[in-house]
């Protein structure tokens, strides 16, 4: 374990559709079970996103293309071992947490906010859930950089579902920043405006919440539209998305991986449908004193 141990897309189709584009794979072995109610069908992967509906990862499917995020989100390696988790949002629908818990599932988070206006309309019921199911759960935030500076957006997610207590079951906020789902691929900034956005918001959050705020990203993205950045090295957490790979690739800047998105087609009992899988980089111990500001 590094000195800093604080704390990636979401191919939104049906099982039947996945298996007939043969990219369910190993996830199929997962069984569904204590499901609520059937998710809302999310756009497909060569549909415009309708703004306020992005989700963790909707950026990333852009970013990797149709083929290799089928092939990246759902066959070999499924590494299940280890502490896992999932992040769900408005697309999942209803999600039966005890069923959640109860198939291994140690920690979850789920989208509260994007841009400056947007709540997600299950966020208040997964926020709730999670916790009373036992599972150690936290909050995202997509980021809209295109919209508002980073200190904005940070101040709304601190306000609407963002923020922290020391109950040893709430993990730190996500800064969810990467490919942009609505349109140019680094929301229109300069590699020195991101830096100031992804600056912006970090500090702003820590002021509110006094904790590091995880970002979320890929490292073709951070590489590409932040120029391979340092600066956030030793104060966020890296969450790292890539699918399809036994080890994940760690953006430029950052020295190793906290939490680490290894699917997209994942099946967890609780859930009806697909749900990102997630690995934190330690023990259960370690989680839990990220989550108590100890680690």
């Amino acid at each position: 374990m590094p000195a800093y141990r604080s704390p990636s897309r979401r191919l939104k189709r049906s099982p039947r559709a996945l298996m007939a584009a043969g990219a369910l794979g190993s996830a199929a072995a997962l069984i569904l079970t204590g499901a609520g109610p059937a998710a809302a069908a999310p756009p497909a992967p060569d549909e415009p996103v309708r703004s306020g509906q992005a989700w963790m990862g909707a950026g990333t499917r852009i970013e990797q293309g149709l083929a290799s995020s089928a092939a990246g989100g759902g066959v070999t390696p499924m590494d299940t071992s280890g502490v896992q988790g999932i992040d769900v949002s408005h697309w999942q629908g209803a999600i039966n947490w005890g069923s959640v818990k109860a198939a291994g599932i140690d920690f979850a988070y789920m989208k509260a906010t994007e841009g400056t206006t947007f709540k997600d309309s299950r966020f208040s019921a997964n926020y709730t859930g999670s916790y009373n199911a036992g599972l150690i759960r936290g909050a995202y935030h997509f980021a809209r950089p295109d919209v508002s500076n980073g200190a904005t957006q940070a101040g709304y997610f601190a306000s609407n579902g963002g923020g922290w207590s020391k109950d040893g079951k709430t993990l730190p906020g996500v800064l969810d920043i990467e490919h942009n789902p609505y349109g140019a691929m680094c929301y229109g900034l300069s590699t020195t405006q991101m830096r100031t956005w992804i600056n912006d918001f970090y500090t702003t959050y820590k002021a509110r919440t006094t904790r590091d705020a995880v970002i979320y990203t890929t490292a073709s993205w951070w590489n590409t539209c932040t120029g391979g950045w340092t600066g956030m090295s030793t104060k966020s957490p890296l969450w790292v998305a890539h699918w399809g790979t036994a080890n994940p690739t760690v953006p430029s800047g950052f020295p190793t991986w906290t939490i680490w998105q290894y699917t997209a087609t994942g099946r967890v009992g609780g859930v009806s449908g697909d749900v990102d899988r997630n690995k934190f980089n330690g023990s259960l111990a370690r989680l839990q004193a990220l989550a108590n500001n100890t680690a």
